[in-house]
């Protein structure tokens, strides 16, 4: 009988042993390591730049606001003024890059500037046309207008055309020299998309008239209209807008203040470009160039 009390008291301490060895046998829950602050970076570099990516292509005006955040860009003259052009050194090329209507706004002479509403339509098609006739058709850089150009300036022994778009065209008189090298020519075509995502068609045209320079030391078609005609840009009439639209082809060689004959010749160029163009028909070009012009007295 002692025996068998014993038995049923270690049953219980048996019982309790198991469960306690049971116990020790289940595996611990490992805790995860947070995570750490390289991991969340480098997930979190990537997110940003598809976000900026995405704002800079698809919200462009939006992306260009950010850049009135940063501290004001040095103001200086549009490089076609300069005798001198300071490099910009590798963070200001980013920079404006990344902002470029920041970079323009700093090179804009607002207190004669022109808004495109007040200047001639005539101009403004004399213009497209005999610069940039795919100018509402490409993003910046036009290799069909490259090609036509090379041919008609074949046929005709001379330069009647140039390659580079209006676009490209502003870039150059805001930002560049007159030095021709790869690099700048790469950098100059990446500005010329870089705007065309940035601005509207009507917006460049416009920068375009009021920063090119149409000889006679007239910068801009406000002094231009003025200094040759006497005019607002808005009162200009076809013959004057279309020889005033030669001009900055060759501003030192088909100026009419200083060589009239070849300003002529110029225009007609300009009037029948338009009217191959179906911008105008022949008897309003060939009126235009029988027109006379009265151009204002040289002070």
């Amino acid at each position: 009988m002692q025996d068998m009390n014993d038995t049923i008291e270690e049953m219980p301490r048996r019982r309790k042993t198991r469960r306690r060895s049971s116990a020790r046998k289940k595996p611990s829950r490992r805790k995860k390591p947070p995570l750490s602050i390289g991991r969340f970076f480098m997930i979190l570099i990537p997110i940003l730049l598809l976000v900026c990516a995405g704002t800079f292509f698809f919200a462009p005006h939006t992306w260009q606001e950010l850049g009135a955040l940063l501290p004001e860009a040095e103001h200086q003259k549009p490089a076609n003024q300069l005798h001198e052009i300071r490099e910009p050194d590798a963070a200001d090329r980013i920079l404006r890059v990344l902002f470029v209507r920041r970079a323009i706004d700093a090179r804009l002479d607002r207190a004669d500037y022109v808004p495109i509403g007040h200047i001639a339509p005539d101009l403004q098609h004399a213009i497209v046309a005999v610069e940039d006739r795919r100018f509402y058709e490409h993003h910046g850089f036009d290799m069909t207008g490259v090609a036509r150009a090379t041919l008609v300036n074949i046929q005709h022994g001379r330069i009647e055309e140039g390659a580079s778009t209006i676009t490209q065209q502003l870039v150059k008189n805001l930002f560049f020299g007159s030095e021709q090298t790869f690099a700048r020519k790469a950098e100059e075509l990446l500005l010329a998309l870089d705007i065309e995502i940035a601005c509207s068609k009507e917006e460049i045209l416009e920068m375009y008239l009021n920063v090119v320079y149409y000889g006679g030391g007239f910068y801009g078609v406000q002094a231009a209209s003025d200094g040759y005609f006497g005019k607002s840009p808005a009162a200009l009439d076809l013959p004057e807008a279309s020889m005033l639209a030669g001009v900055p082809n060759a501003p030192s060689e088909v100026s009419p203040f200083v060589n009239f004959i070849a300003a002529k010749k110029r225009q007609a160029i300009v009037l029948d470009t338009m009217q191959a163009q179906g911008m105008i028909d022949v008897r309003t070009a060939e009126d235009a160039k029988m027109q006379a012009l009265i151009l204002r007295p040289r002070h």
